[in-house]
């Protein structure tokens, strides 16, 4: 399946917030670790990383989830659906959550972080895993470029 070209538009829940992204991600991943589990209330949560500067949206949103130090996240005011997460140390981006894309199906994980911490009956047909996360800044930059790579293959 080819991920269609930008713009892609999703909401939350109950449309009180919509949203537009004006690039191809810059990466899809699957995160498993305990804090993502008990945030989506599921065994792991699905991110696409997207420029920030073309992420834009439309309604009230709130911050919540864990409140630690260096990372948002934002949730619809009405529905509380969780639609993105903001990292202090990299406002460049976005990290969207999958599930809030019109066409969610397309946006696949290339990489899963946190494996550590997976349910053991988790299985995702990934091309990269990562026991927490890249190592170095120079390792996550590598699987930028990756995903970049496997983008233009398909």
């Amino acid at each position: 399946m080819r991920i269609p070209n930008p713009p892609y538009d999703g909401s939350c829940l109950c449309g009180a917030v919509r949203l537009r992204l004006t690039a191809l991600p810059l990466l899809t991943l699957a995160c498993h670790c305990r804090d993502c589990q008990k945030l989506s209330a599921s065994a792991y949560t699905l991110s696409a990383m997207f420029p920030s500067d073309s992420f834009s949206y439309q309604g009230a949103l709130v911050d919540g989830g864990l409140r630690s130090e260096g990372r948002t996240h934002y949730y619809c005011r009405s529905c509380l659906t969780f639609v993105y997460s903001q990292l202090t140390r990299a406002p460049e981006r976005v990290n969207l959550r999958i599930s809030v894309l019109a066409e969610a199906d397309l946006f696949e994980p290339f990489a899963e972080v946190m494996v550590e911490e997976k349910l053991p009956w988790v299985q995702l047909p990934v091309a990269r895993s990562f026991a927490a996360y890249p190592e170095t800044p120079e390792a996550f930059v590598a699987l930028l470029g990756e995903y970049a790579d496997y983008l233009e293959v398909r």
